[in-house]
């Protein structure tokens, strides 16, 4: 097993194609206002901020930020803003210490140790996922 980078990430270097193609795919729908390639604290990684309307106005901004590595691992951290709160999540492949390689961080607060769990191996089908759990929780947003 490969050790775990301090960050909890992969000990692979980032994969910028794949933030890219994510990147051009996702500024294609309505539901994402801005998706940008980014090199955040020296750490490439896609930042998605999510169209506001698509949201109540309890919810002062809704993100998602990739983070996908060329031997397949991966973060996806979604985060909602709200006025006294934030609500989070991750999704997570990558050797660490506290969880399977594959594994899910439950909101509100994306705690650790997470979930066990298991993912697709593509990188279109993991991000489908992501975006459908995201979807269901905008329906529970609008119901609440």
């Amino acid at each position: 097993m490969v050790p775990p980078t301090g960050d909890g990430g992969s000990p692979a270097p980032i994969d910028r194609p794949i933030l890219e193609f994510l990147q051009t795919r996702l500024e294609a729908t309505r539901q994402v206002s801005r998706a940008t390639v980014t090199d955040a604290s020296g750490h490439l990684e896609l930042h998605v901020v999510f169209t506001p309307s698509y949201y109540p106005a309890a919810v002062d901004e809704a993100q998602l930020t990739v983070s996908w590595y060329t031997n397949d691992d991966f973060k996806l951290h979604y985060r909602e803003v709200h006025s006294e709160h934030t609500w989070e999540c991750r999704w997570d492949r990558h050797p660490n210490p506290h969880n399977t390689r594959d594994h899910f961080h439950p909101p509100p607060t994306d705690p650790t140790p997470g979930e066990d769990a298991s993912w697709p191996d593509d990188h279109r089908d993991v991000v489908a996922l992501v975006l459908d759990e995201i979807e269901d929780r905008i329906v529970t947003l609008w119901s609440e």
